[in-house]
Parts: C-alpha cells; structure tokens; sequence
C-alpha cells in the first residue's frame, strides 16, 4: 500500500469541508443582503441575523478543524472521518435552524419550547452534538495514539 492509497479513504472529510465552505460563501452573501435590508432574505431568514452569522463561522470553523485533521495524514476509521463530517454540518446547522425558525431560538422573543418540532428540533441538537464530539473526539485520540508510536 503506497503512502497516498492508505490516506486515501480520507477523501470524505475534503469533500465534506468544501462543501461546509461553500455553505459559508453562501451564508456571507445571505448575511450581506440581511444587513442591506433585501426583503426575501429577511423573510427567509426571520430571526437574529446573528445566528447566521454564527453559523457562518461555524461552517467555516468546522471546515477548517476538518482540514487540520486530514492535513495531519493519520489513517481515521471510515466512522470517525463519517461523524466527523455530518457532525460539521448538524453542528453548524443548529445556528442555522435557529435564524430559519426563531421559535426554536432560546434568545429569541418568540422561542417556545412546547410542541412536535421543539421535540424533533431538540432530538437533532443531541444527535448533533453527539455526533460531533464523537467524530472530533476520536480522531482526536487516535491521532494522539500515532504520536506515540515509535518510529
């Protein structure tokens, strides 16, 4: 197995990555028609313009520690690399959600917990986070585990 094959399975967290960049661009763009007032965004999006902002960061964070972790060239077991990218995307969603649906926003005026989708809503946020902590998590760990190794 040459160098290049061993790491190849990797691939997933690069694409995940410049799909969660993408995400950020477009969220950049819907941020700046927020603040210019363009009415179909502010429909779109109802709630606190800063959320998404924060989830723009958040794209752009969880792409950068995807990009940290693959750049790092440890084998990751398909589970991890998986966990590691939809856990990016559910993570930085939950901000998302948030600015679609200022009803499931705890700072928001019109946050109110009672009902299906407060339910599923909430269902989604722990999967989310445990997705994420177990995917970042894990390969957290087995990276660590490789820097003892001897050569």
């Amino acid at each position: 197995m040459t160098q290049n094959s061993k790491y190849a399975g990797n691939v997933v967290m690069l694409r995940g990555a410049c799909l969660w960049i993408l995400m950020a661009l477009l969220l950049a763009w819907s941020l700046v028609g927020l603040y210019n007032d363009i009415e179909i965004l502010k429909a779109i999006f109802p709630g606190s313009p800063r959320r998404v902002l924060q989830a723009h960061l958040d794209f752009l964070i969880m792409s950068a520690l995807i990009l940290g972790f693959y750049a790092v060239k440890v084998f990751l077991p398909w589970h991890v690399r998986y966990a590691m990218v939809i856990g990016a995307f559910t993570n930085s969603s939950l901000f998302l959600l948030y600015a679609l649906f200022p009803v499931l926003d705890p700072l928001h005026a019109t946050f109110n917990p009672v009902g299906t989708g407060p339910e599923i809503f909430s269902i989604y946020l722990y999967a989310s986070l445990l997705t994420t902590s177990y995917g970042f998590g894990k390969a957290a760990v087995l990276i660590f585990q490789s820097t003892l190794k001897s050569d």
